[in-house]
């Protein structure tokens, strides 16, 4: 087992304890990659298309399916035409190789777009983030889940030392290969606070630049490894750490 200090959030150490068995697992990458693009999977949204799309159209078929003249030396007129008067023929409809016909292999609503994975498998993916937070986590004592105003949640940090990612979190990065629209540039994930019971702190923490707050119940591989990168800067509550065994155990894809 592993011990670590409990710190009071004005930064004085208070007492040590025994960290869960999570923070000794063993650090996969690739679950961890996998845990991630699994639950961002579940944020898409089955597409399909218009069901009449290219069909609303006067297009019958001339010729020996369905017609009242055959068809003959009229090249393709087999094919649906839109019924014109006086006897003339007007532009294919309705098949896809045909200007405004329907799409030859449109999306279905019924696709499979969402990752699975193992209950089991998903556990172990989420222990092996929180065992690669361990070289950055900070133990804090339950005062840090009553905080109610974004100032104290700010100065709680400086005072754990965690000032220099706090401002990193304020500064906005580009994506790359975009770089003409300024509405894809994106905060960086600095700091995840995760506690045992929101008592305030998750209302108070939620508009800081880069900062994310859940309780260990709703934990996630995207919050402890933003994007499928381990290792980011997580700071503990001390019942975040008594229910975590419980907690994780629990815990499904979904």
């Amino acid at each position: 087992m592993v011990s670590a200090k409990v710190l009071n959030t004005d930064g004085s150490v208070l007492k040590s304890v025994e960290l869960p068995s999570a923070f000794s697992e063993r650090v996969r990458p690739d679950l961890i990659a996998r845990a991630v693009t699994a639950e961002s999977s579940l944020a898409l949204q089955p597409q399909a298309h218009f069901v009449l799309a290219g069909m609303q159209t006067t297009a019958r078929y001339y010729g020996a399916m369905n017609s009242y003249r055959t068809g003959r030396h009229m090249g393709m007129a087999i094919r649906p035409r839109e019924k014109l008067g006086g006897g003339a023929q007007g532009k294919v409809r309705r098949i896809p190789s045909a200007v405004t016909g329907k799409r030859a292999h449109p999306h279905m609503v019924e696709k499979r777009i969402t990752e699975s994975m193992n209950r089991q498998e998903y556990q172990k993916a989420i222990k092996s983030a929180i065992a690669a937070t361990a070289q950055h986590a900070i133990i804090v004592s339950d005062h840090i889940e009553s905080i109610k105003k974004t100032k104290e949640v700010s100065k709680t940090l400086s005072k754990l030392q965690l000032g220099e990612s706090l401002e990193k979190g304020r500064v906005k990065e580009k994506r790359k290969g975009i770089r003409r629209l300024s509405s894809q540039r994106r905060y960086k994930k600095s700091i995840l606070i995760v506690v045992g019971d929101d008592k305030g702190i998750v209302k108070a923490a939620r508009n800081m630049a880069g900062v994310d707050v859940c309780s260990i119940q709703n934990v996630r591989a995207n919050l402890l490894a933003p994007g499928g990168r381990p290792g980011r800067a997580t700071v503990w509550s001390e019942s975040a750490l008594t229910k975590m065994e419980h907690d994780i155990g629990s815990l499904s894809l979904s």
